[in-house]
């Protein structure tokens, strides 16, 4: 008899179901949607600093009644559909959502032995940036950045080489630079025929719209990787980083694959 009760109990308590008592571990309900009590006691101390025993009674109505205003505002956006048309209350609705989805990406302490597989399969994230001092040469002609080249690669002076072969300095490196912002002053193709440069070496001549380009290359400082105990933390981030990417994304598609999304016929 009394685990028929204590059934009967549980039935009509349950979450979603109509009770006229407000439960233990709530201090109210909202048309049957509970304020948690450790949430009240969260928000008793966030506005007063105080907790349950030490506030007045005037705080904690005053927490209550804002909680309850909260709730039924909530309520009320719910029935008008404010998620479906406000952006900023559907774009923190789709990041709670990818918050939740991650959750266990995020929180989860990955093994060392998964942590330096990641390290090898990235070592290039983990390194101290390279820095060069290089120069742009531009000459009107291949045989005049040819010539250069062979005169430098024989030790005469930059501005002894340049002038003689009718030669001029972009002036896109002018010091010292990180790798990465001499790749964006330089461009892709010049910069890959740089990194590949010794200190005192001459590149290739390449021709570009503008002429033919040749680089000396002053000094280059390549990058030189970190080990895994002093990249550990940036690892850990990437690591969770990544997971949660992929987290979202298999999450995103088993949302998809459920849902009943039909495509305009000019979109398709």
């Amino acid at each position: 008899m009394t685990g028929v009760a204590l059934a009967g109990y549980a039935l009509f308590t349950a979450r979603g179901t109509t009770t006229f008592h407000v439960p233990a571990e709530d201090v109210a309900l909202v048309n049957q949607q509970p304020i948690a009590r450790a949430d009240f006691y969260a928000q008793l101390q966030a506005s007063y600093g105080v907790d349950y025993a030490h506030a007045t009674p005037a705080q904690r109505r005053r927490v209550l009644d804002d909680m309850i205003r909260e709730e039924l505002f909530v309520q009320r956006g719910k029935e008008l559909d404010v998620a479906a048309t406000d952006p900023d209350v559907r774009t923190a609705t789709v990041s709670a959502v990818e918050q939740m989805a991650a959750a266990d990406a995020v929180t989860s302490e990955p093994s060392d032995t998964a942590l330096r597989t990641y390290f090898k399969a990235h070592q290039d994230r983990y390194a101290q940036e390279g820095v060069m001092n290089v120069r742009d040469l531009v000459f009107p002609k291949a045989a005049d950045a040819a010539g250069a080249a062979g005169a430098l690669a024989a030790g005469a002076p930059l501005t002894a080489a340049r002038g003689r072969f009718q030669g001029r300095d972009t002036g896109r490196e002018t010091d010292e630079d990180f790798y990465f912002a001499a790749k964006i002053h330089l461009g892709g193709a010049l910069f890959s025929l740089a990194r590949a440069l010794p200190s005192g070496g001459v590149s290739s001549p390449l021709t570009q719209p503008d002429g033919v380009h040749l680089l000396y290359m002053i000094r280059n400082t390549p990058p030189q990787p970190f080990a895994f105990e002093e990249a550990r933390a940036q690892v850990l981030s990437d690591f969770r980083n990544d997971k949660v990417k992929r987290t979202t994304a298999q999450y995103q598609g088993f949302l998809r694959e459920r849902a009943n999304v039909l495509i305009a016929g000019d979109l398709r």
